[in-house]
């Protein structure tokens, strides 16, 4: 369990990481990003 918690929490802070390395406009659409890179990461521990 928390190998997957492990993931999931990378998987926002590497999004919103680069996100902001690839220029995102301000923070906000950054850790939008970083939203996204999270609920995909959890689909994919929920599905597996």
């Amino acid at each position: 369990m928390s190998r997957q918690l492990a993931l999931l929490l990378s998987a926002f802070v590497a999004g919103a990481a680069i996100a902001g390395a690839f220029g995102a406009a301000n923070l906000g659409i950054a850790l939008g990003v970083g939203q996204v890179c999270f609920a995909a990461a959890l689909v994919w521990v929920l599905l597996r």
